[in-house]
């Protein structure tokens, strides 16, 4: 498989700016980005709200183990001024989710990758589909585009052209 495969999303202030600022303190704090997805505008899941979120999937080197990539992931979102909410699901400015640690299965308290969400949830999978549609989960044992056309998840998923990104 190789790399790490992060998404990420927002739906507070300027979205596309939160992605990019994401995207920068990513390549010089996590490791090199070796391959992203377009942006997408998608309804928020698990939770209801007026503004939709930008999703957009990045793939990264990193020397860290995932511990310390979570840890480090966190700052980053603190310091993007995430505010953690009592709820599962809340408006935010920025949520990285690792959604694969090359071909790793973690099992811990605070960390379980795969994503254990990622089957469910359509604005994940039509990111990870345009980048590596055949990239096979590896509990399983599908791909992502496998996944993807099994997916009940019928909430708004719309990849954004370069204009509608930068008026959002």
């Amino acid at each position: 498989m190789g790399g790490i495969y992060l998404l990420l999303g927002g739906n507070i202030g300027n979205r596309a700016s939160y992605l990019k600022m994401a995207a920068e303190k990513i390549s010089m704090l996590i490791g090199k980005i070796t391959g992203k997805s377009s942006v997408y505008e998608t309804e928020p899941w698990g939770f209801r709200h007026e503004t939709p979120f930008f999703n957009q999937l990045l793939i990264t080197d990193t020397r860290l183990e995932p511990d310390t990539l979570l840890k480090a992931l966190k700052a980053i979102e603190d310091k993007l001024g995430r505010i953690r909410s009592d709820k599962e699901y809340s408006a935010r400015t920025i949520d990285i989710d690792i959604l694969f640690y090359n071909d790793r299965i973690i099992r811990q308290s605070n960390l379980i990758i795969p994503h254990p969400e990622l089957h469910k949830r359509r604005f994940a999978l039509e990111p990870l589909a345009e980048v590596n549609p055949t990239l096979v989960h590896p509990v399983f044992k599908r791909t992502v585009a496998d996944l993807l056309s099994e997916c009940a998840d019928n909430s708004s998923v719309r990849k954004l052209q370069k204009g509608e990104i930068e008026r959002n």
